[in-house]
C-alpha cells in the first residue's frame, strides 16, 4: 500500500517545445509497483500551457484547482475545480491555464506511457 499527500511530492518544471509554466510530479507510477497506470500531478501557473499533441492512449484528468480549459475535438471548452475530463487516444487536445489564475489537474494514464518529462495532460 502507499499513501502520498499531492502537496509533498516534489515536482519539477516540464522540458518539452511548445510547454509554458507547467510542473510535474509523479504521484504514482511503475516505481511504486503499479502494473497497470500512472497517477501525475500537473501544476500550471496562469497563463501556462502545455503544446497541441495527440498520442495513442487516452487518459483521464481531474482538475484540483484553479481554471483553464481543455482543446478537444477542434474547440476550446473551460475547464474549473472538480471537472473530469476524458482524452481519447489519437485525439489532439491541449491543456492551459486561464490567463490570471492557475490550474493544478491530475492525469491518470497507462504505466508503459508514464516518462517523467511527458506532456502535461499527455
Amino acid at each position: 500500500m502507499l499513501i502520498r499527500n499531492v502537496n509533498e511530492v516534489p515536482d519539477a518544471p516540464v522540458q518539452m517545445d511548445g510547454v509554458s509554466g507547467i510542473r510535474m510530479a509523479l504521484m504514482v507510477g511503475r516505481e511504486d509497483g503499479a502494473p497497470h497506470f500512472a497517477l501525475r500531478s500537473f501544476k500550471c501557473e496562469a497563463g501556462g500551457h502545455a503544446p497541441k499533441h495527440s498520442h495513442d492512449y487516452e487518459h483521464e484528468v481531474y482538475v484540483v484547482s484553479g481554471r483553464g480549459e481543455v482543446l478537444l475535438e477542434g474547440e476550446y471548452r473551460p475547464l474549473k475545480a472538480g471537472d473530469v475530463v476524458f482524452v481519447p487516444a489519437d485525439q489532439e487536445h491541449q491543456f492551459r491555464a486561464a490567463k490570471d489564475e492557475g490550474m493544478h489537474f491530475l492525469c491518470l494514464v497507462p504505466v508503459e506511457r508514464n516518462c517523467g518529462g511527458d506532456t502535461p495532460g499527455s
